[in-house]
């Protein structure tokens, strides 16, 4: 599903830059659940987006289903961001004057498609994440947590092949925290591939399997 081949990624001019990955390579099989560790300024960040299609190497490969996206331009890797992959975020990254259903339907909007179906297909996916009764809400009314179901829900909509995750937990007490691991784990059995960079070690337990990168480069 994912496979890195020596990717670096520098910031600035190539000599005077900032080396923030050093010839990464690993690969992420179809219905993997990894997460990706490390301390502060070891690279995840600039991993997560080069996975995510919201940047590019500077050098080396990224494959997504198989795909060189060094090779797509910017329209096509938009497309197949669009078609592949679901972001969760640290800061939710909700709308505030929308109502959960509204921010779930948002990007089914961008896609195109048609009211009753973005309504109905939003619905569906706020029962699932235990929110059904609190659709018209919007993010001011709900917790943290419940902040993130909506997030995890939104996520879902184009039905991706890969959940990209940063930080998801990173604003949530333990409780909350643990609620949506199992969520996490409960797509991971349905066979989503899932990429969750985390600082908390239990979280990363969850996970098959942990990849831990160290300044810039992927230490085991």
């Amino acid at each position: 599903m994912i496979e890195c081949q020596e990717v670096v990624r520098v910031y600035g001019q190539e000599k005077k830059g900032y080396q923030a990955l050093c010839g990464v390579s690993f690969g992420i099989a179809r219905g993997e659940f990894a997460a990706i560790m490390g301390p502060s300024g070891c690279g995840k960040s600039t991993l997560l987006n080069i996975l995510g299609l919201l940047d590019r190497p500077t050098a080396g490969r990224f494959l997504l289903t198989g795909t060189d996206t060094s090779r797509m331009d910017d329209a096509q890797r938009t497309g197949l961001r669009r078609e592949t992959i679901g972001f969760v975020f640290q800061a939710f990254n909700l709308l505030p004057r929308l109502s959960a259903l509204e921010n779930v339907c948002l990007p089914m909007t961008y896609a195109g498609a048609h009211r009753p179906e973005r309504e109905a297909r939003a619905r569906e996916l706020l029962a699932r994440v235990g929110l059904g009764a609190k659709a018209g809400r919007t993010p001011l009314e709900l917790s943290g947590g419940e902040r993130q179901r909506v997030g995890i829900a939104r996520a879902l909509t184009n039905r991706p092949a890969v959940l990209l995750a940063d930080e998801p937990t990173g604003n949530l007490d333990s409780k909350s925290s643990t609620e949506i691991l199992g969520m996490f784990q409960d797509l991971h059995r349905e066979g989503m591939t899932i990429v969750l960079v985390t600082h908390d070690p239990n979280i990363a337990k969850g996970a098959q399997r942990v990849l831990r990168l160290k300044d810039g480069k992927l230490e085991s």
